[in-house]
């Protein structure tokens, strides 16, 4: 496997943050391999989360929201040819949409790996199964795919920079911290928890013999000056820095006890802390986008209460959790 392309059509942080697995166990173990990544949208490894250190190249073909035009079917194939690249050694299609996966296959390859349609479109035919997280399923399937065995890669707080950890030492020098995240990134869907629940939340925090950390960007002054006003002991550790990315997030997070999120691009940086979390979820799919790691407690509303209103968790499941 010299050529190995990954196709993602999210576009989120955290759709990115997602694959760190699989990437990280791919190249692992295809070591001499050359990576390459197509996405429906801004390649956020080269981006906002570069700090992170995840080496993957980026396929350029000029396509805007790649595989969502029907017509990206006639030109996908000389887009791809023009790169000179010949073929790729292996496709492999991290989303199911049909039109997204017909255009993919324009692209030439010798393998091509795809969950569309019931795996359908896999060159190669196996028992495949369904995960409802991708880079579980994934890695488990290309091991019946390329009849190997991957080791699974989580990443790890020594790849990221010194800079990182130092700054989180220097902003959050104790060991009493409890983290939260209350903003959402997708304007779309209603993930937000009652911001006056988190600020009660984090007043019985303080009568815990703990200190509330709150992960709110610097533009977000509204929302800040409301919890400051509420909550003189909070802090806001990356108000205080002058570096200010996904990876400072992410050290911060290692110096947290716990940490209570909702669901949004914050919840899998802190994730990557590998600290145990409180996560809320509503409308989305916790089985599909909560961080699969260890010490990670989800409150479903769906579940619970029978309805994607994230709201309707109440602040007693949440300190029962604690």
């Amino acid at each position: 496997m010299k050529k190995i392309l990954i196709y993602n059509s999210g576009g989120g942080l955290g759709d990115s943050i997602q694959l760190f697995t699989l990437i990280m166990s791919l190249q692992n173990h295809f070591k001499s391999s050359e990576f390459f990544y197509l996405g429906a949208h801004k390649n956020h490894f080269r981006g906002k989360l570069k700090e992170y250190n995840i080496d993957i190249k980026t396929l350029e073909l000029g396509l805007k929201y790649f595989g969502f035009r029907w017509w990206h079917l006639l030109v996908a194939k000389k887009r791809f040819i023009d790169q000179n690249l010949g073929k790729m050694d292996l496709i492999i299609d991290l989303q199911s949409k049909l039109r997204n996966t017909l255009v993919l296959k324009r692209i030439l390859g010798d393998n091509f790996y795809s969950s569309t349609y019931g795996f359908k479109f896999c060159s190669k035919k196996s028992d495949y199964i369904s995960k409802e997280n991708i880079s579980d399923m994934t890695i488990d399937n290309l091991e019946k795919f390329l009849e190997i065995k991957i080791k699974k890669i989580n990443y790890s707080l020594k790849d990221l920079n010194e800079i990182y950890i130092s700054e989180a030492k220097r902003l959050l020098p104790e060991n009493r911290y409890i983290g939260f995240s209350i903003t959402q990134g997708n304007e779309y869907r209603k993930k937000k928890w009652p911001l006056e629940r988190f600020i009660q939340l984090a007043k019985r925090i303080l009568t815990m013999d703990k200190i509330p950390v709150f992960f709110i960007e610097k533009s977000n002054s509204e929302i800040t000056n409301k919890i400051k006003s509420e909550v003189k002991e909070a802090l806001f550790p990356e108000h205080d820095s002058n570096l200010s990315n996904p990876a400072l997030v992410t050290a911060l997070a290692s110096r947290l006890e716990k940490a209570i999120s909702i669901d949004n691009g914050v919840m899998h940086m802190m994730s990557l802390a590998s600290i145990p979390m409180i996560v809320l979820f509503g409308p989305t799919n916790s089985k599909k986008f909560a961080p699969q790691r260890k010490n990670i407690k989800i409150l479903d509303s769906k579940e619970m209460y029978g309805v994607k209103d994230v709201s309707k968790i109440k602040l007693d499941d949440v300190l029962n959790c604690l």
